[in-house]
C-alpha cells in the first residue's frame, strides 16, 4: 500500500486536544517569560565556561565575539537589528579593554570578563526569546483563516461578489495528509518537535495554520530574524509563536544561547517547530544533509527528562517530520540562482531578490490563489530520539515491530548520564532517520515529474556541454518533441506509483489522470508565477522553457530517487 492515506475527509474538524490557552504549554512559558529568560542566561554561562575552562580561552572567545558583532553592523546590518546595536558593542569593548588577565574579582565576586559574558548571553537570550500573547495569536489566525478563504472563494466562482462568501475553506486548497491521528496523539503523551522540508518563506505562516487546523496548541518556532524584515510575516511571526534565529551570528556565545533556549522550552513541554536544513533549500531539493545544532538540543532535553524522572512516566521528545509540497515557489529565482553561484562560483551569476517586501508577498498571495494551485502537507510518523518509530502511545519500536525501551540508550554505570560523543553520534542517527522519511513522504506533483523529465531529456540530449554552459542555451535551441516528452513521461510515471506503492514515496491524487491531461496539469502549474516559464507548449504544441535554471530547480524535487534511468 501506497503511503499517500487521508486519515480523516478533507475536511474533517479536528478538536482541539487541549480545552484553551490556559493550558498551552508556550503560554505557561511566556507567563515566566523574565524567569525563563534567566534560566537560558545561567545555563548558557554554564555551558560556556565548561568549554572555555581557562580565563584565557574565554577572554579569547569574548573579543572573537566583538570583533565578529562589530564587523556585522558594518557589513552586514538589517533594519530589524536593534537600534543600540553599534553602542552596546562599543559598549562591550571599552570594558573588555579593562580585563586584567588575572581576572580580579569584582564586589560582587564575579570577576568583569564572567560580567561581560553574561550581558552578552542576556542580549542574545531577550533577543531570541519570543513574546507570545493568546490574542495576538488568534487575531492572527482569524486574518490569515478569514482573507485566505475568501480569495479562494473568489478564485474558484471567479466573481468578485463570492470574496464574501463562505463556501470554500483552506482545505480544499491546502492538503494535510499523512499520519493526522498519530501527531495528535503524541502531543497528549509528550512534547513534539516537528521538523519541516524548507523552501519558501510561507512555510511558517503555512505551518502554524496546519498546527491549529489539526487541534494542537501553538508551537514555538525557529524563525529566521530575516523574516521580521518582511512587515507582514514578521506580524505573524511574532503572534504565532516564533523565536527569533540570526544566522548571521555564528560566534559560539550566540549558538550555545539559541541552543540553551530550545533545550529548556523542549524540557518544559513546549511542542517546538524548526527546520532541520537550517535554511531554505537553495537547490530546490529535499534536505539530505541537515543541521545538527537544534537537533542536539531534543536530544540533550530528553537525556534531562530522564534524569530528572527515572519513572515510566518521565516525559517523551518525539521528532515528527513533515514535507511540504508546492507546484511553485515564490522565490526559486532567487534560492537556484544562489545556489548555482555556489556550485559554479565565477562560472554564474546571480539576480537581485525581488521578494522581500510586504507588497511582494501580497501580490504573490493574490496570484497564487487567482491561478488555483494546491499545497499539501504530509505528516510523517513520529519517532524517538535515536530514528526509531514510535507508536500511538509512544513506545519506541524496533525493526520488527517490537517495543524498545529508548532510556537505555541514556544509562551508563546504571544511571542516565551526559556523554557528549555518544549524544552526537544518536543525533547523526536521527537526521539520517529524517532524511529517509522526508523522501518517503513526499508528495510527486504533476509539476514536478514534467519538470523533472524535460530537464532530464535536454541534459542527455546536450550530455556533451559542461553543466554550466548548458544552463546558457538559447531559448530557441530547447525543444522537446511532445510524443518523446510523452513516452519518457510514462515511463517515469509507472516508476513514480510503484514506489508509491512499496511505501517510498507519497503521490497528489492527480498523478492517476490520463497521461495527456497530467502534462497538461503539470506544465501549466510549474512556475506558474515566474516572468519566464520553467516549460510551456509552443504552437506546434511542442515543449519548450524559457528558463532552464528555474527547470532545473523544479527538477530537483524528484532528485534520489533513481528516476533518471528512465529517460
Amino acid at each position: 500500500m501506497g503511503v499517500e492515506i487521508l486519515n480523516k475527509p478533507r475536511n474533517q474538524i479536528y478538536e482541539p486536544i487541549l480545552s484553551g490557552p490556559r493550558e498551552w504549554p508556550v503560554v505557561l512559558l511566556s507567563k515566566n517569560r523574565k524567569q525563563f529568560v534567566e534560566e537560558v542566561i545561567e545555563f548558557s554561562f554554564q555551558r560556556i565556561k565548561e568549554l572555555k575552562q581557562s580565563k584565557a580561552a574565554l577572554i579569547e572567545e569574548l573579543e572573537t565575539t566583538l570583533y565578529r558583532e562589530r564587523l556585522r553592523i558594518k557589513t552586514n546590518p538589517w533594519k530589524v537589528d536593534p537600534k543600540d546595536e553599534k553602542r552596546f558593542w562599543d559598549d562591550i569593548k571599552t570594558k573588555l579593554l579593562k580585563v586584567s588577565p588575572e581576572g580580579t574579582p569584582n564586589q560582587n565576586g564575579s570577576t568583569l570578563h564572567d560580567d561581560i559574558l553574561r550581558s552578552i548571553i542576556g542580549r542574545y537570550a531577550n533577543e531570541i526569546t519570543g513574546n507570545f500573547r493568546p490574542s495576538s495569536y488568534r487575531l492572527a489566525r482569524t486574518i490569515a483563516t478569514f482573507g485566505f478563504r475568501r480569495l479562494l472563494n473568489a478564485a474558484r466562482i471567479k466573481r468578485f461578489g463570492s470574496v464574501f462568501t463562505g463556501k470554500l475553506t483552506l482545505r480544499d486548497k491546502i492538503n494535510i495528509v499523512g499520519e493526522i491521528d498519530h501527531i495528535r496523539a503524541l502531543a497528549k503523551k509528550g512534547t513534539v518537535v516537528m521538523v519541516p522540508t524548507h523552501f519558501s518563506n510561507l512555510d511558517s505562516i503555512l505551518i502554524g495554520w496546519v498546527i491549529h487546523e489539526l487541534g494542537l496548541p501553538p508551537f514555538i518556532y525557529g524563525a529566521g530574524l530575516n523574516l521580521f524584515n518582511i512587515g507582514i510575516i514578521a506580524y505573524f511571526m511574532n503572534s504565532l509563536g516564533a523565536y527569533k534565529v540570526d544566522r548571521r551570528k555564528k560566534n559560539l556565545l550566540y549558538l550555545e544561547t539559541l541552543k540553551a533556549y530550545s533545550n529548556l522550552a523542549i524540557q518544559r513541554g513546549c511542542h517546538s517547530l524548526f527546520f532541520p536544513g537550517g535554511t531554505r533549500s537553495r537547490s530546490g531539493a529535499l534536505e539530505k544533509h541537515l543541521k545538527l545544532g537544534l537537533l542536539g538540543t531534543a536530544m540533550e532535553a530528553q537525556r534531562a527528562c530522564y534524569a530528572r524522572d527515572d519513572s515510566d512516566e518521565a516525559k517523551k521528545v518525539f521528532i515528527v517530520p513533515v514535507v511540504i509540497n508546492y507546484h511553485f515557489v515564490l522565490e526559486a529565482p532567487v534560492l537556484v540562482n544562489e545556489h548555482l553561484r555556489r556550485e559554479g562560483k565565477e562560472r554564474y551569476y546571480t539576480e537581485q531578490d525581488r521578494f522581500t517586501s510586504s507588497y511582494n508577498i501580497i501580490k504573490f498571495l493574490l496570484k497564487f490563489f487567482l491561478k488555483g494551485s494546491d499545497i499539501s502537507v504530509s505528516i510523517g510518523r513520529g519517532m524517538d530520539l535515536l530514528g526509531n518509530y514510535v507508536d500511538d502511545q509512544g513506545d519506541s519500536l524496533d525493526r520488527d515491530g517490537k517495543s524498545i525501551e529508548e532510556r537505555e540508550y541514556f544509562v551508563s554505570g546504571g544511571s542516565v548520564t551526559a556523554n557528549t560523543q555518544r549524544e552526537a553520534e544518536y543525533t547523526r542517527m536521527l537526521s539520517k532517520a529524517i532524511v529517509r522519511e522526508f523522501h518517503k513522504i513526499n508528495r510527486v506533483f504533476a509539476s514536478h515529474m514534467v519538470a523533472f523529465v524535460a530537464f532530464e531529456m535536454l541534459r542527455k540530449r546536450y550530455a556533451q556541454l559542461d553543466f554550466f554552459n548548458f544552463l546558457r542555451l538559447p531559448e530557441d535551441e530547447i525543444e522537446l518533441d511532445y510524443e518523446k516528452f510523452k513516452d519518457a513521461c510514462s515511463r517515469v510515471r509507472k516508476r513514480i506509483l510503484k514506489l508509491n506503492r512499496n511505501g517510498k514515496v507519497g503521490i497528489a491524487p492527480h498523478m492517476e489522470l490520463e497521461l495527456d491531461d497530467l502534462i497538461k496539469l503539470g506544465i501549466n502549474n510549474v512556475g506558474m508565477y515566474h516572468d519566464k516559464r520553467p516549460l510551456l507548449r509552443n504552437k506546434q504544441g511542442n515543449v519548450v522553457t524559457q528558463d532552464l535554471t528555474k527547470l532545473y530547480y523544479y527538477r530537483n524535487r524528484l532528485d534520489g530517487y533513481g528516476l533518471e534511468k528512465k529517460i
